[in-house]
């Protein structure tokens, strides 16, 4: 009937969501997010948090170090026996980890080029030595992360450690005998939880929480737990050339 009526079909009265046009707007919110000041505060914040629960879960499993050998060369053993998913995790996290690192540059470049107005911009309580070494020190990490997977992950620095295998006790321990090594590694960390220190007092600002008194817990505490993950970092090398750790065999 409604065909001879002319009139248009009842079905099409009530016409399919068109997903395409989601995915269209939602692309668009993200992109329009991502260009916004706040939006690239929030991804640093975001990649940031993800990436201190690595350096955590990192600094846990290298302390087995002070173990015996076995310990931390079975642990070694049991993360490469799952090298697919050792290499999505590794993957994730290096993507986070540049995100991070364009997007805190691209905050320096526009803040740099804002210099002067005060659209978005707060005061703000971050000590001057760290908050003007952010990039500075985000670039240096990433060139210690670069050396870090070539000596320890892809073992091209050090011909003795090509016959080791698993033996990451020995590896270890081997490569940090050399000061240069371990200076580097000492310098690296240290910027790291600078950064870290800055990126704590952050926080809370970025994610809009404006009590006192949990803005103040929160920067403490992440400073505190900024200079305890330092002093576990260097506590390895400093050993090492102590002769605290000397290899197994």
């Amino acid at each position: 009937m409604d065909a001879v009526l002319g009139n248009a079909p009842r079905a099409s009265r009530h016409a399919a969501p068109n997903h395409s046009s989601y995915s269209t707007s939602a692309v668009n919110f993200l992109a329009s997010f991502y260009r916004s000041s706040i939006g690239k505060k929030w991804i640093v914040a975001l990649t940031g948090l993800a990436l201190i629960g690595y350096v955590i879960g990192h600094l846990v499993g290298n302390l087995q170090i002070f173990g015996a050998p076995e310990k931390i060369n079975q642990y070694a053993e049991f993360l490469h026996s799952m090298p697919r998913a050792l290499w999505v995790v590794r993957s994730v996290l290096l993507a986070a980890f540049f995100l991070h690192i364009f997007t805190t540059i691209k905050l320096a470049t526009e803040n740099r080029a804002a210099k002067g107005r005060t659209n978005e911009m707060r005061a703000t309580t971050s000590p001057k030595p760290a908050k003007k070494t952010m990039v500075v020190s985000g670039l240096l990490v990433l060139s210690f992360v670069a050396y870090h997977l070539a000596h320890f992950t892809a073992r091209i620095t050090d011909a003795r450690f090509e016959k080791l295998n698993h033996d990451v006790h020995t590896m270890v321990i081997l490569g940090f005998q050399n000061p240069l090594v371990s200076g580097f590694y000492l310098l690296s960390v240290f910027l790291l939880c600078l950064h870290l220190s800055h990126g704590f007092q952050s926080v809370p600002q970025t994610f809009g929480l404006n009590s006192k008194s949990l803005r103040n817990a929160i920067t403490k505490g992440g400073q505190a737990l900024a200079w305890i993950i330092f002093a576990g970092y260097a506590s390895i090398p400093l050993a090492v050339l102590l002769k605290q750790l000397t290899p197994a065999h």
